[in-house]
């Protein structure tokens, strides 16, 4: 049994007057007017629409309505997608950029959206990161930071933004801590502080922020100690005193 098109709830704003798939995807509850809809100017019906028949969003990567164009991104093959790495809408590049194969990202790592080159970021083979680290928005450079490998991760030391930094030094081997042991933001020389060896965390305890010398009295030989229990601060003192007391009870 076909369904009427003029009963009521069918067509709802005209919608189904002329679809190609009225009245077969209707009947067999493949969309429904006001819910799952191919024609309509909701994102919401769209998606419910392609995700219930996600062979149709093939034809959908050309449509002239870019939020059409970008949930059929998400639904269509993969191999059919590449294509919209230029589309002219910055959404359906982002949808692009989370499911093309990493080796397919290279030449997007310039987009003009930074929703896409996070995602790029997020994705690129390790190799390629080094194309990133001089990228205008330090939220991608700090992206990069966390999955640069460790022998390219001083081509940021010097990055202009503390929070990329402050990534760096949580991941520098140890032995190349020094490179950000005179950063001119405290927060950075803590966590140096925190993940120096010895001689370095000695040098740190003379820094002038009292959490950075905080931080250096866990790693700092003992025999650097004794001084810092009369350290202006009282966390410095406890910390140093805690260490020693430790020490001498072992």
């Amino acid at each position: 049994m076909t369904t009427d098109p003029n009963q009521a709830g069918v067509g709802k704003l005209g919608l189904c007057s002329g679809c190609s798939y009225f009245p077969a995807f209707m009947n067999a509850h493949r969309c429904t007017p006001g819910d799952a809809c191919i024609r309509a100017h909701s994102g919401r019906q769209i998606d419910r629409f392609l995700r219930q028949n996600r062979e149709e969003a093939e034809k959908y990567l050309a449509d002239i309505f870019w939020e059409r164009r970008a949930i059929a991104a998400r639904y269509a093959p993969v191999d059919c997608i590449g294509d919209l790495k230029g589309d002219p809408d910055e959404v359906v590049r982002r949808v692009v950029a989370t499911r093309l194969p990493v080796d397919a990202l290279e030449t997007m790592v310039g987009d003009p959206d930074r929703e896409v080159r996070l995602s790029v970021a997020s994705r690129l083979p390790e190799p390629l990161l080094v194309r990133l680290v001089d990228d205008p928005d330090y939220l991608i450079r700090a992206t990069v930071a966390r999955r640069l490998p460790h022998g390219q991760l001083s081509k940021l030391v010097k990055d202009p933004e503390r929070e990329v930094r402050k990534v760096v030094a949580s991941r520098l081997p140890p032995f190349a801590l020094h490179m950000l042991a005179q950063d001119p933001e405290p927060e950075v020389r803590a966590i140096v502080a925190e993940r120096a060896l010895p001689g370095l965390a000695a040098a740190l305890l003379q820094d002038e922020e009292w959490w950075v010398r905080l931080a250096a009295v866990g790693n700092a030989p003992l025999e650097f100690l004794p001084p810092m229990i009369h350290d202006p601060e009282i966390e410095v003192r406890d910390a140093a005193l805690s260490r020693l007391s430790e020490a001498n009870a072992a």
